[in-house]
């Protein structure tokens, strides 16, 4: 009887992908000079671990290319070789590759096997005792690999075929921005596919459908153009020729390789044989053919790991759950006896009975939830990795400290706060934090410190982003904002509204493009999807002693405790987080601004007050702000008063999507179905905004639904 090996593949990667991250965790550890030896240790049984599963289900090229950095760290290890920064670095290059590879083991794709052959050429001359770069860059020049000749300057350029995902808009992109980028480079042309344009009444207006056909003529590096597009790399499929190769050819090329590509980013197929006909053909230089082979390399590398299927529960929680089925059975038994033989005399156990119930229930739902729960250092454990590398590359020296590693999340929140967080930590690198040479100036350590801190507060979680840098740069801040239009010059604005100015889009105050910053893209896409998880981010600076990001987020996205309201006839229901306070309304306070709405003074400050029944288009049981109630909320760094005729209550509620059972619906998250059965929408605080500030949106819906 054979036994299918294939059934144990997803532990194997499991285990792999971990091994990988304690390896990587174990090589930034490393010191330089004579090695640790238990550290050297553990990375070595992680490779020898990872190496003895690709063998054994055959996967031979893992299992080879891991015994080569078997053998270095076994050196390591016995004294053989010193642990020196550049074999560290090159044995986490190596990390990336094996990391690569198994990624595209699991997922059944092609893997970049020039790169693999680099690292492993590099792994071998380093370990023969060629230490020099000279002598690596000089051995790649001899196998061919980075011949530099020369090219017809009079046809220099490049052909962009760029095609946005329909999601870019959501991120905070703009093909905008990139084609003028693009014009400050040389001679731009452009010409407009419009293939994929829907019908107007099919037209969403958040998505992207149109395809660039961009031409780029000058003496213009590719790395150049590589670097604008950098920024959507993952949204959007792109495809980069030299205009000096056979043009037609190059330009199939191009469109087979984003003919029959999805929103999500699976690329299509591309003909190898095609590819080695053009560069057999083409007039071209080796180098811009060999570029043609690399851009369908390229189309073809394997996508980003995806989320983790399965997750590792505790068999304590498991013990527990199994205990509260036990007493959930039990109070069902007792019940369903008590329903048998029914008598008013039993009314007392009845309700003795549904309270146990009901106690039971609520262990119960916790149990689960703890179940989803992981520690936060799943989402902390790349960053030591980003800063190594980034510092490395700018210059500065920078320590990093993790606090409450072990505090838990949900672990849907953890897959999408990992971005989020990954951009405030390059911008308090890039930004934040300063060159040794600036802080001995300044009378600092030349070691600057990055904190990243997590704790539990009520029913959230806390993460703050701690630098010890140079602050917000207030004068800046508001002379860029004056520049760009989004502040009337003259206006006085207090040090935490000018604070709020970089959550704007396109805001940015780097002096330069590079590429980690510049663009103007980032923050305002780490508001947007922080407040798309019912969170929010506040920053405090300090000019010269640094700065503090928090993130307030829900620990799960499955339950929420929520504040039912009334609304005309309408129930809804406003997350608890969103809520600052509830008041009655004085007439005394109230301001009315002729074409720009109502106001009301709350202490030291006036808030727009929007009236629910306008914004949703229902009939209001009164228009006297006397007889309601007004809701302070906070969306977007701005605090509003909802118009309401009345609270109803708290309640824990669980959440249903709209946009996977119905179609997205500015204005609302969700919903849910309350106790006696009624449906109730959850409001979306920002979306509630945005339909204020342009009702138009609110018609386009109802419009919408007449038409469908």
């Amino acid at each position: 009887m054979s036994i299918d090996i294939s059934q144990f593949h997803d532990v194997f990667f499991e285990e792999s992908f971990e091994g990988l991250d304690a390896m990587e965790s174990g090589l930034l550890n490393l010191s330089v000079g004579a090695a640790d030896v238990d550290a050297i240790n553990t990375i070595f049984r992680a490779a020898h671990s990872i190496k003895g599963g690709a063998g054994t289900f055959g996967f031979m090229d893992v299992s080879t290319f891991t015994h080569v950095m078997e053998t270095m760290l076994d050196e390591m290890r016995n004294g053989e070789r010193e642990v020196s920064a550049e074999s560290t670095n090159l044995l986490l290059d190596a990390v990336d590759v094996l990391r690569e590879m198994l990624t595209a083991v699991q997922q059944k794709v092609e893997t970049d096997d020039a790169r693999i052959a680099d690292i492993r050429q590099k792994l071998e001359i380093m370990m023969a005792g060629e230490l020099e770069q000279q002598a690596i860059e000089q051995t790649l020049t001899n196998d061919g690999q980075s011949a530099e000749l020369d090219v017809d300057k009079s046809n220099a350029g490049w052909r962009i075929d760029f095609r946005p995902h329909r999601h870019l808009f959501q991120t905070g992109n703009d093909p905008v921005r990139m084609i003028r980028e693009l014009a400050l480079l040389g001679d731009l042309s452009s010409e407009v596919d419009d293939d994929k344009l829907p019908p107007f009444s099919d037209l969403e207006p958040e998505d992207s459908y149109l395809k660039w056909i961009l031409t780029l003529r000058g003496d213009v590096a590719e790395s150049d153009v590589m670097e604008i597009f950098e920024w959507v790399d993952d949204d959007c499929d792109l495809v980069i020729t030299p205009l000096g190769a056979d043009t037609l050819k190059t330009s199939i090329i191009a469109e087979e390789i984003t003919a029959n590509s999805e929103s999500e980013g699976v690329i299509a197929d591309v003909d190898q044989g095609e590819v080695a006909d053009v560069i057999a053909s083409t007039s071209a230089p080796v180098e811009i053919a060999s570029t043609i082979a690399a851009q369908a390399t390229k189309a073809k590398a394997p996508p980003a790991t995806a989320a983790a299927a399965s997750i590792r529960v505790g068999t304590d929680k498991v013990d527990s759950l199994v205990n509260m089925v036990g007493e959930l059975v039990i109070t069902q038994s007792m019940l369903s006896q008590i329903g048998e033989n029914f008598t008013p005399e039993m009314l007392p156990l009845l309700i003795d009975g549904l309270a146990q119930l009901e106690r039971n229930t609520r262990e119960m739902q916790e149990g689960i939830m703890r179940i989803r729960m992981l520690p936060i250092s799943f989402a902390f454990n790349r960053f030591p990795r980003l800063v190594h590398d980034m510092t490395d590359k700018m210059g500065k020296k920078v320590e990093l400290k993790l606090t409450g590693e072990q505090t838990e999340l949900d672990k849907t929140v953890m897959e999408k706060i990992g971005d989020p967080l990954v951009h405030l930590v390059r911008n308090s690198l890039d930004h934040g934090l300063e060159t040794p040479e600036v802080r001995l100036a300044a009378g600092k350590d030349e070691t600057g410190t990055l904190q990243l801190k997590a704790f539990h507060q009520g029913g959230n979680i806390v993460i703050e982003i701690h630098d010890d840098g140079a602050g917000l740069n207030e004068e800046k801040i508001l002379s860029k904002a004056i520049e760009k239009g989004l502040v009337n010059e003259g206006d006085v604005l207090s040090p935490e509204k000018i604070h709020e100015l970089i959550f704007l889009p396109g805001f940015s105050t780097a002096d330069a493009v590079t590429d980690v910053s510049g663009r103007g893209v980032g923050m305002d896409v780490v508001r947007k999807n922080i407040t798309s998880l019912g969170g929010s981010v506040e920053v405090f600076s300090q000019r010269g002693e640094g700065s503090v990001f928090t993130i307030r987020l829900p620990l799960t996205l499955a339950i929420m405790d929520g504040q039912t309201i009334r609304v005309a006839d309408e129930n809804y229901i406003i997350p608890l987080i969103s809520i600052i306070e509830t008041l009655e309304i004085k007439a005394v306070d109230m301001k009315h601004v002729s074409g720009q709405g109502e106001l009301y003074k709350l202490r030291d400050e006036y808030v727009p007050v929007i009236r629910l029944c306008s914004v949703f288009n229902l009939t209001p049981k009164t228009t006297d702000l006397e007889e309601g109630l007004l809701v302070i909320v906070e969306g977007e760094g701005q605090k509003v008063g909802l118009f309401i005729d009345d609270l109803l209550g708290q309640q824990q509620v669980v959440i249903k999507s709209l946009e996977t059972n119905y179609r997205k619906v500015v204005g609302v998250s969700g919903a849910t179905i309350l106790g006696d059965g009624t449906v109730a929408l959850i409001l979306d605080v920002p979306g509630v905004m945005t339909l204020y500030r342009d009702p138009s949106l609110a018609k386009m819906l109802v419009n919408n639904d007449r038409a469908a």
